[in-house]
């Protein structure tokens, strides 16, 4: 697996990882998440997507070529998760085109993130999920030695925020 710096070119097929994801999630009965409706085809979404872009440092995951995973960093979240009272490096998404499950991509891509970090010394790694249905994804970040940090709630969806310490040993606490 290659993981490389990505850019405005890596839009379409990190929507087509999305688009993926929210099938996938609608075979499962599972759409609290991400609704029905393709990434790409919903209003805003793709401009979304761009924006983080635009914004963050965006990581491309490759299997045999192929862009399999995608990750943006941010200096800090955006406006649905209030700032920590210290430097960190927020994992602002995180996707995987399924037809790669079950191969680390996103494992991955967040020891990179991890990585990053550690390079800019900063403490602390955060990443927001959704909480709801089964908390399958809160139980996927867990496995990946992050820590529960606060809920929050953006109109009827209900999110998690976890962190990690990735230079001392530490407690994760709210911001």
């Amino acid at each position: 697996m290659l993981i490389r710096r990505g850019g405005p070119e890596d839009v379409p097929a990190m929507l087509g990882m999305l688009d993926s994801a929210v099938a996938w999630l609608v075979e499962r009965g599972r759409t609290g998440q991400w609704g029905t409706e393709p990434w790409s085809t919903r209003e805003g979404l793709p401009d979304r997507v761009a924006g983080y872009v635009r914004d963050g440092e965006t990581w491309v995951a490759e299997l045999d070529g192929v862009p399999a995973g995608a990750m943006v960093l941010l200096p800090a979240p955006r406006a649905h998760v209030r700032p920590a009272d210290e430097p960190e490096v927020y994992v602002q998404l995180l996707v995987a085109h399924r037809r790669f499950e079950g191969r680390g991509v996103g494992a991955a891509l967040l020891r990179h993130a991890v990585a990053e970090a550690r390079g800019k010394g900063v403490d602390l790694l955060r990443v927001d999920c959704y909480a709801g249905g089964d908390g399958a994804l809160v139980a996927y970040y867990r496995g990946q030695g992050f820590a529960p940090v606060e809920t929050f709630d953006v109109g009827e969806w209900h999110g998690q925020v976890l962190g990690r310490r990735v230079l001392t040993d530490g407690p994760v606490t709210p911001a």
